[in-house]
């Protein structure tokens, strides 16, 4: 995709992941891992995704990520201030026939860092993820969350996201499903960031 800041914080770049991001990546998965395992949600692994996990997401130019300002530091891996799959993968333990699975784009893997934490840039991007999937002339934006995480799930209501249904699979801390309406802003994010996001696009 082209590469385009967001100037909401700072001078920061969303654009495809390449293979040199996968470091990064899987050390901000980790973090936010390590970081919901410290509140008690159990929805990822503790020590955050395998690599094999991750790389296929990067070679189907599925993930995207939000680089972070710079430090000025060298060496050591800096990982990117955000992260997002988005794909037309809809997981057949969750979403149904019915439900026309080919008529959304999916979200997965969306993790902000801490240290950016605040700055409403998860918002942006699913801001960004909604014109997305209205630019593929699909319906809905769709995702899960964990079961017995309430206050995500009103982060996503909050958003404009609407319940589904949960699913409660015995092996699967995921299953509340939400989605929303392609190209619908969230009401939540102000209207300055609602003209950034739509600026924002792929290839």
């Amino acid at each position: 995709m082209y590469p385009h800041t967001l100037q909401s914080a700072g001078s920061l770049t969303l654009r495809n992941a390449t293979p040199d991001d996968l470091p990064g990546v899987l050390a901000l998965l980790a973090e936010t891992a390590g970081w919901l395992h410290s509140r008690g949600i159990r929805q990822w692994p503790a020590d955050g995704f395998p690599a094999a996990r991750i790389e296929p997401l990067i070679a189907e130019r599925t993930l995207y990520v939000l680089d972070g300002e710079d430090t000025g530091e060298d060496g050591g891996v800096r990982p990117p201030a955000a992260t997002m799959a988005l794909d037309d993968h809809a997981d057949p333990e969750f979403w149904r026939r019915a439900d026309h699975p080919e008529s959304a784009l999916y979200v997965h893997k969306l993790a902000v860092g801490r240290a950016f934490a605040g700055r409403g840039l998860g918002e942006t991007m699913l801001d960004w993820a909604a014109l997305r999937v209205a630019a593929t002339g699909r319906r809905w934006l769709r995702l899960d969350c964990s079961k017995s995480n309430p206050q995500l799930q009103a982060y996503y209501s909050g958003l404009g996201f609407r319940h589904v249904r949960t699913v409660d699979l015995p092996h699967r801390a995921s299953g509340a499903l939400f989605q929303r309406a392609a190209g619908l802003a969230s009401p939540v994010v102000p209207h300055a960031r609602r003209r950034r996001s739509a600026h924002l696009g792929s290839r």
